[in-house]
């Protein structure tokens, strides 16, 4: 678009189509006050979403267009990208399917280097049939690290916790190898500054989670904690990072601990999500911290067994949603207040959130 709208322009990768994506993205709009909040763009085919549509028994109207210049703002917009039918089966593993998930998620992701968007929400995708021989990644955030500036993190986000990853889609006997001091520290400063310019969290305390049973046990379980982790701990305190640690995993989420600090680092995959999404009660929100572009998605994966059954949760993509505009504006504001710091703030950049 020539000018920029004021209204925040949301790009939204379809998904493996024989999920519950569409669904939950159909549902999502259902309540037409979510147009007031942006302008959303799904990056797909109207064909699928209308066969979703009907079988769900959806009233979501979409407006289907042919270029990124016909966005329309308040509708719901879908940027019809193949022409072709798509046999959709809902719950299987299709790698036809696959292909165009991922056509859908590079192009919103150009969209969104160029611009024409503003921030990209992306529907669950299914990784065993969306990795091949021209799209090598395991995942999003991979990608959008290679093609986005600065250094991508996973950051878990729920109402109150929020959980970031040393090391992500990692086999589990190269976690401890790979957990060095520089990982650390480029991980805890991406954290903190995020929590600073995204959330607006003024001196962020940040607590980090031991690699080893009992943290190590004063190097009776590993030496991790003690020659790699604390050392690094005491380090980024000398630098002015309030960061706490290394904590026994087991007992620091039952105990209520997380509760003391505005975000908490895993040392691996698992570690860090088993916790939060027994704690967020599809809820949480997947974001891609550190980059210089914006991309959230929900906290779930395609869930083949329950899709085209009308059954999905929406409430997770809806906050994926919320979040992305949320940040977007908050790093709008800063940036306006970093160029005007004298200059009073008039604007409302609160997201409003509607009960069901």
């Amino acid at each position: 678009m020539s000018h920029k709208e004021e209204i925040i322009k949301v790009g939204i990768s379809i998904g493996d189509l024989n999920g519950i994506g569409c669904e939950v993205i159909l549902k999502c709009f259902e309540d037409n006050r979510m147009l007031e909040l942006c302008t959303p763009v799904i990056f797909g085919n109207s064909k699928p979403l209308s066969y979703v549509k009907k079988t769900i028994n959806s009233n979501t109207a979409i407006q289907g267009i042919d270029s990124l210049d016909q966005i329309i703002p308040n509708k719901l917009n879908v940027l019809n990208l193949w022409k072709e039918n798509i046999n959709i089966t809902f719950g299987k593993n299709d790698p036809l399917v696959g292909k165009y998930a991922i056509k859908s998620f590079i192009t919103a992701t150009e969209a969104l280097k160029n611009g024409d968007i503003d921030v990209l929400v992306t529907a669950p995708i299914n990784k065993y049939n969306s990795v091949d021989e021209e799209f090598k990644y395991p995942g999003h955030t991979d990608y959008l690290n290679e093609q986005l500036e600065g250094q991508a993190l996973m950051l878990l986000v729920s109402e109150d916790l929020k959980i970031g990853l040393l090391t992500d889609h990692l086999p589990i006997q190269d976690v401890a190898k790979a957990i060095t001091p520089e990982l650390i520290e480029q991980k805890v400063k991406t954290i903190n500054d995020t929590l600073i310019k995204d959330f607006n969290i003024f001196k962020p305390r940040i607590a980090i989670l031991g690699l080893n049973p009992h943290a190590g046990d004063g190097g009776v379980i590993g030496q991790e904690e003690l020659t790699i982790i604390k050392p690094t701990v005491e380090k980024l305190n000398q630098d002015g990072i309030l960061l706490s640690g290394p904590f026994p995993a087991d007992g620091f989420f039952g105990s209520g601990t997380h509760k003391h600090f505005d975000a908490v680092i895993a040392c691996y995959h698992d570690q860090g999500l088993a916790p939060f999404k027994a704690l967020s009660f599809g809820s949480g929100v997947n974001y891609t911290a550190g980059l210089d572009k914006i991309r959230t998605s929900p906290d779930h994966g395609t869930a083949y067994e329950i899709a085209g059954k009308g059954m999905a949760d929406e409430t997770s993509f809806k906050e994926a949603l919320y979040l992305a505009i949320d940040i977007y504006t908050n790093r709008s504001r800063n940036i306006e207040a970093a160029a005007n710091p004298l200059q009073p703030q008039e604007k409302d950049f609160s997201t409003k959130k509607f009960d069901n």
